[in-house]
């Protein structure tokens, strides 16, 4: 016997975790809910680097979880939430860890996702599952809760806050010239290899400098891997051409310099997720992993796409016959993207006409 849904849910309990791209994909799913349910309460559940992302995130309510902490700090979390009973917990983290957090929360209903796309037995923690959907972009996995629930209103919206303090921190940086950001490493994790090289992404520097007066700002964290690749493109740059600030910009202040982009080029990583969001014109450059499932969503007409080759080379087998979100861990497989390719992308978008349209209806299938 099937849990009933609830017809007019007074409060909606989320439980996603992390990553920084895939909590912004997240976002219009939150919002199709509170169109449906305008009076509804929300509360997120969410990782520690993810609020600082997300923080300001109109009507919603977060409970932040340092995920560093461990079972302290779910049982902290626990108590916090002790008096709290949720009409509804969406549990949309296919990770083992969120799915024990899960077993000290309040709810009538838990929904997860279907056999075929949860991860880590996370169907035996809910009590309804997703109808199947294969081959769905994570966004489009995202709102097929809102789906399950019979929301009508699916069409996309992010609105993420961007305070001042946050502007004015990206307005330091650039000094009010025009400027592409590029965020040239994904998450430095171990046989994640989603970088491209140096010598790429300093030929699209030199493209956006010498054609179109651009100046590029390289953005990241702090970590030994994305500051030795800053200084390794700005030094195959000519003078003037870059702006370092990798290390140097709080997560408020990258989603600012995003906003203000023309343009923004990075691998599969939270940036190009951080610009969809915003609706900055973006170049994804993808080959270990796949754009249908992970690209940034309004963009991926513009993603520089050589997974397919990827798959072939490397795992010898055709695209369409490995496993939905199957990755290409080898070293080399980025190498197959050619800077010319990028620079043609990059040329599409800044083509583009602006304002870009903000929001749009998400697809079906």
């Amino acid at each position: 016997m099937k849990h009933p849904l609830p017809a007019r849910p007074e409060h909606i309990g989320v439980l996603r975790l992390s990553a920084l791209g895939d909590v912004c994909n997240l976002v219009p799913t939150i919002r199709a809910l509170q169109r449906q349910w305008p009076e509804a309460r929300i509360t997120w559940i969410i990782g520690k680097g993810e609020h600082s992302l997300l923080a300001g995130l109109s009507g919603v309510e977060f409970i932040v979880y340092d995920k560093a902490s461990g079972l302290a700090g779910m049982r902290q979390l626990w108590r916090q939430l002790a008096d709290t009973r949720f009409d509804v917990l969406l549990h949309m983290q296919q990770a083992l860890r969120a799915s024990v957090l899960s077993l000290g929360l309040k709810a009538d209903l838990r929904i997860g996702y279907d056999k075929a796309r949860a991860k880590d037995g996370q169907h035996w923690f809910t009590h309804r599952q997703l109808a199947p959907h294969a081959r769905a972009h994570v966004l489009e996995s995202f709102l097929d809760f809102a789906r399950l629930m019979g929301v009508d209103d699916l069409s996309l919206e992010w609105s993420l806050a961007v305070p001042e303090a946050a502007r004015q921190e990206a307005a330091g940086f650039t000094a009010g010239a025009p400027y592409i950001l590029m965020s040239p490493c994904a998450n430095p994790r171990l046989r994640n290899f989603r970088n491209w090289s140096a010598e790429g992404y300093a030929a699209v520097v030199e493209h956006a400098w010498m054609q179109h007066g651009l100046k590029t700002v390289l953005t990241g964290g702090g970590s030994t891997q994305e500051r030795e690749m800053g200084q390794l493109i700005a030094a195959r740059a000519r003078s003037g051409a870059v702006i370092d600030a990798i290390g140097e910009s709080s997560l408020k202040g990258l989603l600012a310099l995003i906003d203000a982009a023309q343009a923004v080029i990075a691998p599969d990583s939270g940036p190009v997720h951080m610009a969809n969001a915003m609706n900055t014109p973006t170049v994804g450059l993808y080959a270990t992993t796949n754009p249908d499932r992970a690209g940034p969503y309004r963009w991926r007409e513009f993603v520089v796409n050589r997974y397919p080759q990827a798959v072939s080379e490397y795992l010898h087998k055709a695209a369409d016959s490995v496993p939905w979100g199957q990755r290409v861990r080898h070293p080399d497989a980025m190498s197959l993207i050619r800077a010319d390719e990028v620079i043609e992308r990059l040329e599409a978008v800044l083509a583009l006409p602006a304002p870009h349209q903000t929001t749009e209806p998400a697809d079906e299938t």
